[in-house]
Parts: C-alpha cells; sequence; structure tokens
C-alpha cells in the first residue's frame, strides 16, 4: 500500500501529490467524507466562500476541506496552469488547509466543450464529518491525465501526445486507469469499492468501455462520462473516482 499521511485536523489522510494537489483522501476513523455539488458552476472566489459558509454550518473547520472539481474555459498552457495553480493555493494556505508547501486537497480540473464556463469555476467539493468508527473508509481520488505528473512539464511525460487513433487512446486509458488503481490502494480500495466513477475526455472512448473498463469492473456502478477537456493543453484523457455514502446538489 502506497504511503499516506494524516491530517488530524481535517478528518482524513491524504495520499501526497504535486503542490497543486494531492492523489487522494480517505476519512480517517470516526469521519466520513461528504460531496456536495453545485447546481450551476461558482466562480473561484464566490465558491470559494460558499464552501466556507457550508463547511461552517456543518460545525466542522475549514480543515476539512478535503477535495474539489473545477471547471475552466479552456486547457491551460503549462505557464497559464502554474499561474492558476499559485493563485488558487492561497486560500488554502489561508485557511490553514496547506501548510509548509504540503497541500492535502484532492482536485480534477477539466474543461467542458460545449458551454464553457466564462473563469474557472467549483462544480463540486468534499468535505469530512463525523461517523461511526466503524463506518467503511470512504475516499476521493484526484483527477489524472495521461502524463506523469511531478515532472519539469506535461509535454514531455505524455503517454501517445497527440495520438487520439483507437490504439492512443487505449495507451492513455491503460495509463490512467493504472494511476487510478495505485491511488486507491492507499486506501485499501479497488474499483468494486467506488461509487462513482467519472471520465473526461471529447475523443471516442466508445471502444475502451467493454474491452479496458469493462474488464477491469470500472463499470460496476455506470461511468459518468463529461464531454470535457484535462485542464492542460496536450491531454486528452482523465479520469477521477470516489466512495462517498452522502452526495447532495445545492
Amino acid at each position: 500500500m502506497t504511503d499516506t499521511t494524516e491530517a488530524p485536523d481535517s478528518g482524513y489522510r491524504f495520499m501526497p501529490g504535486v503542490s497543486q494537489y494531492s492523489c487522494g483522501i480517505g476519512a480517517l476513523p470516526g469521519f466520513a467524507v461528504e460531496r456536495v455539488r453545485f447546481a450551476e458552476p461558482v466562480p473561484l472566489s464566490a465558491g470559494f466562500a460558499k464552501i466556507a459558509d457550508i463547511i461552517k454550518a456543518a460545525g466542522r473547520p475549514l480543515t476539512a476541506f478535503g477535495a474539489c472539481e473545477l471547471r475552466s474555459p479552456a486547457p491551460f498552457t503549462e505557464d497559464g496552469f502554474k499561474a492558476f495553480n499559485a493563485a488558487y493555493i492561497e486560500t488554502l494556505i489561508e485557511w490553514g488547509v496547506m501548510r509548509d508547501g504540503v497541500n492535502p486537497v484532492a482536485r480534477s480540473n477539466v474543461c467542458p466543450k460545449i458551454d464553457p464556463p466564462r473563469e474557472p469555476c467549483f462544480h463540486a467539493f468534499c468535505y469530512t464529518v463525523p461517523a461511526p468508527r466503524d463506518t467503511p473508509e470512504s475516499f476521493v481520488v484526484a483527477g489524472s491525465g495521461e502524463s506523469v505528473e511531478g515532472k519539469a512539464n506535461y509535454r514531455n511525460h505524455t503517454v501517445a501526445p497527440g495520438d487520439t487513433s483507437p490504439a492512443g487512446m487505449q495507451a492513455k486509458a491503460t495509463f490512467v486507469l493504472d494511476e487510478m488503481e495505485r491511488r486507491m490502494r492507499a486506501f485499501g480500495g479497488a474499483w468494486a469499492d467506488t461509487t462513482a466513477v467519472q471520465l473526461y475526455t471529447v475523443h471516442d472512448a466508445y471502444p475502451l468501455l467493454e474491452r479496458e473498463l469493462g474488464r477491469r469492473g470500472v463499470l460496476r456502478n455506470g461511468l459518468t462520462w463529461h464531454f470535457d477537456r484535462p485542464p492542460v493543453v496536450g491531454l486528452d484523457y482523465e479520469m477521477d473516482c470516489r466512495r462517498v455514502h452522502r452526495e447532495r446538489v445545492v
């Protein structure tokens, strides 16, 4: 099992990732992860304010903020993505969630091809709440595209760059699915434990559904396919998944 780090005042442990997000979170004993989706995308600053209100209304500290799903207007250049992330983490530092450069918050950030937002927005977020100690561990695995994270750039570490042929998409999907499984193992999870799986691509993933996703058991509870692009120019395929038993829309 991959090492995780506990964040006791957050109610979860996390799998370290890169400065802008972790690879995933899992609820600590005595806590559960809950997910809130916004009925309409909420711009970043207003979204953070709404999230703070919801977390405080639940009687939880802001450090209970554990994961989020963002929507952006279009894929960023690599420099643009770095600039966005630098601005995004300012609030996490202010809230005391991110400390000493370590970011425990899992994240996906994708770009709708149809009716994109005018600016980066929140689509959903997760936070922890108290739960009986024998509650099965809930987890959220962060979004991952077909590139190795934490390198100097994405372009030199992307699987089948620019190749959206059936073979290229197969290679991309295999890489991402392997990464999803690696991250789930950190929380003792597997596809059979997921309550939701999300796919983000504007390319033809239909040939992969039975041959790759179905074979692995990804489709156990269905699949939500968003007609969205990953957040960085040059990436074509992204996924995330979760085991969350309580979700609501506000």
